[in-house]
């Protein structure tokens, strides 16, 4: 799964996923894309489930861009934990995505199993995407 290499600092504050998507949201590798349409924390292990999803479907002919990039560090504390003593450990990697970023991109396929694949990735993730297509 992505996670970064290295960071300055091991733990974040949350933060809020609020506004519009002000870069990354038109379509700068491939044919046909996935956007998104609402603001959320998208998981590298949601990120890595719609991938395969998509590569599957193709039969690995074609390309995918993967345009984000998990890099914002989720802590939980365990379970049945007292309050204080800290801030828990790092559990994942998230992503924050804004509405109209293009979060996947793809070409060298047709338009209909392009869209059917990236159907079955937005399956996986927890926001509400649409289709798009250059030049449409």
């Amino acid at each position: 799964m992505l996670s970064p290499a290295r960071m300055k600092f091991r733990k974040q504050f949350k933060g809020r996923v609020k506004g519009i998507a002000s870069r990354g949201f038109s379509l700068s590798f491939g044919s046909f894309g996935l956007k998104a349409l609402e603001p959320a924390r998208i998981t590298a292990a949601q990120i890595e489930a719609a991938r395969r999803a998509i590569t599957r479907h193709m039969r690995r002919v074609g390309k995918v861009w993967i345009r984000i990039y998990p890099n914002v560090p989720v802590s939980q504390k365990p379970a049945e934990v007292r309050m204080g003593s800290g801030k828990g450990s790092v559990e994942y990697w998230a992503c924050r995505v804004y509405p109209g970023t293009v979060m996947f991109e793809m070409d060298g396929v047709g338009e209909n199993i392009a869209r059917e694949a990236l159907a079955l990735a937005a399956a996986k993730l927890p926001v509400a995407t649409k289709i798009v297509v250059r030049g449409a």
